[in-house]
């Protein structure tokens, strides 16, 4: 019975409360042109009677209340645009908000009246900046401001300064360096502001002993000979950063913290603690991937983060390939380690060694082989990444019933160059690949060969902040020194497939024997066009168009032009989309297929 009584006085609460909300007096409110459009959209963006208009009912008392309340932020939104000496009148039924009758005549009202508020901005003069003043503050501190007189005195770039100078200073070795937060002075008359920022510079001092905190495999000696931070140098939180950023490059630590000391210790120098949280040694991974022509790819990794504790890497993948693919005719598999070991011989540059055992049976060939490779990699710049090494690929490989046996050994260069800013999801940057692969025939083949390719992509917003993107990816190759036949199977070009022509079965856009088998070319073409679009915040649609063409000579844009056309659908989750693209061939083929689904994780390119 209790619990009973608690409902009825909950559910007579409720209709008591909506009966309240259907008597509350509606309102309108409308805003006056000031002449600045910036300003016009600021105040009904930062407006409480606007936001809470449609949300929350508001009686004569609240409607009051909340228009004082947008009285005092329009004052802010004025000053942070610069009109120190501005006002905004809001009135009620024509009355201002400081009428001593304006209760009474809201309450003489009808209760289903609508109430109509005016809100009239009048900005006045925009103040300028006047005179910047640092005292305490090293000669030559107010060009660090990032501010100078004659701007427009608006309040974020002033409120900004001092994060700017502060941390200006400290990066020129003033490692306690505080700025007070401004104090300005308004003249209505000059209409300037003038604004004075007071400075303890503090001593300048160096780095000082540099110590990891948390360690538990790692070598703290390798870790020091990694960063670019020496003891003795002058102190700078930008160098601290790059440190810091590259500590975590490894894939050693899920975090990474560099603390300062809070005072110097030996006198001119300050100690800093790297506090690191090692990642788990091991991680194992399971992935899936399907499209129509390549069937159900199955793999599974085992990752041993920090080897031999100077963040080496050792992966093992297995994978299953060609489960169903419309263009493989048996399954197949991939088993391969691969070991990397950063800073090897010199700072940033990677060694990788990789051993692969691989047996596929695609349409176009089937094969068994061996690929062994030996790399070093290491950064040009910033966003420039270069690699090379040798390879050797030992095969058996089989197309049109003829099996010949193949041993290659490899050169590759490679040049990356990639400002994008996700891997699995950008939104804008460009990035590209420059790979030239002279190919040195042991048996099988005749004489020399090289593969030269290069590729590149480019996003573009055009909805921020990424919800609305144009993607364009374009491939271009040609092999040199060889003739197609010259050329083993699996190392000539193809396309058809979500890596190039989508709506084309894999490896089936190019010659073709007269069965219909892909031959495989000499020379390659390709390019797409994409528009992501978000919807909502998961959710997202992409219409593309792919076209490419595979030669039987080395000179590419010679071949036969084919093209797809599709819709993508993305689920976004929190490591990239979920990928789901149907794609028809515009110009198939006789007997080609009329459609293709391709499933994976991440965009298309």
């Amino acid at each position: 019975m209790r619990a009973r009584g608690v409902y009825i006085i909950a559910a007579s609460m409720l209709l008591a409360g909506m009966a309240l909300a259907a008597k509350t007096p509606s309102y309108q409110v409308a805003f006056k042109p000031s002449g600045d459009p910036a300003l016009d959209t600021l105040l009904k963006q930062t407006s409480s009677l606007v936001s809470l208009q449609t949300k929350l009912p508001a009686g004569n008392f609240a409607l009051i209340g909340r228009a004082n309340a947008d009285a005092k932020q329009f004052s802010t939104v004025l000053e942070s645009l610069g009109y120190d000496s501005g006002q905004v009148d809001i009135t009620i039924d024509g009355q201002a908000l400081d009428s001593p009758t304006l209760l009474q005549t809201l309450r003489a009202a009808p209760r289903d009246a609508t109430r109509m508020i005016v809100i009239t901005p009048h900005p006045g003069m925009v103040y300028h900046l006047g005179a910047l003043s640092v005292p305490g503050a090293p000669a030559g501190s107010v060009a660090k401001l990032g501010i100078k007189p004659g701007d427009i005195a608006r309040a974020a770039p002033v409120l900004a300064a001092r994060d700017a100078l502060q941390n200006a200073l400290q990066n020129e070795g003033y490692a306690f360096a505080h700025v007070a937060a401004p104090i300005a002075y308004a003249d209505p008359k000059t209409h300037l502001l003038d604004v004075t920022y007071d400075v303890t510079p503090g001593a300048r001092v160096d780095v000082g002993a540099i110590h990891f905190a948390g360690l538990q495999r790692t070598d703290p000696a390798f870790l020091r000979r990694h960063i670019l931070l020496c003891t003795g140098e002058p102190y700078s939180n930008t160098e601290l950063s790059t440190a810091r950023d590259s500590l975590l490059s490894l894939g050693v630590f899920s975090s990474v913290t560099a603390i300062p000391a809070s005072h110097a210790a030996p006198p001119g120098q300050v100690p800093i603690t790297f506090q690191v949280t090692e990642q788990k040694l091991h991680a194992v991974t399971l992935g899936a991937a399907y499209s129509t022509d390549q069937g159900i790819t199955l793999d599974t990794s085992w990752l041993d983060r920090n080897l031999f504790g100077r963040a080496e890497q050792l992966t093992i993948t297995a994978a299953a390939t060609g489960l169903g693919g419309t263009g493989t005719t048996s399954p197949g598999y991939d088993l391969k380690a691969l070991f990397q070991k950063p800073d090897f011989w010199v700072r940033q540059q990677t060694l990788s060694l990789s051993a692969e055992a691989v047996r596929e049976f695609l349409t176009a060939y089937s094969r068994s082989a061996v690929l062994l490779n030996a790399g070093l990699s290491r950064p040009l710049g910033k966003h420039i990444l270069a690699s090379y090494g040798v390879g050797f690929v030992g095969e058996q490989v089989d197309q049109e019933g003829i099996t010949r046996n193949y041993a290659l050994v490899q050169l590759p260069l490679g040049f990356a160059f990639d400002n994008t800013n996700s891997t699995f999801n950008p939104t804008r940057g460009f990035k590209a690949n420059i790979n030239i692969t002279p190919s040195l025939p042991a048996s099988g083949g005749s004489g020399i060969f090289t593969i030269i390719q290069a590729s590149g992509s480019t996003y573009v917003n055009l909805e921020q902040p990424g919800r609305g993107v144009l993607a364009l990816r374009g491939l271009i190759g040609s092999i040199e020194g060889a003739t197609q036949f010259q050329v083993p199977p699996d190392q000539r070009f193809y396309a058809g497939g979500t890596g190039t022509v989508r709506g084309f079965t894999y490896q089936t856009v190019g010659p073709l024997f007269p069965d219909s088998i892909p031959q495989g070319g000499t020379s390659i073409d390709a390019g797409s066009i994409e528009f992501r679009q978000r919807i909502g915040k998961s959710f997202g649609i992409v219409p593309f168009l792919d076209a490419g063409q595979v030669a039987a000579t080395n000179t590419p844009f010679s071949g036969k032009l084919r093209e797809g056309a599709g819709l993508g659908l993305r689920y976004y989750t929190g490591i990239g989309p979920i990928r789901l693209d149907v794609a028809v061939p515009v110009n198939r083929p006789p007997g080609g297929a009329a459609l293709a689904v391709y499933i994976g994780l991440g965009q298309a390119f």
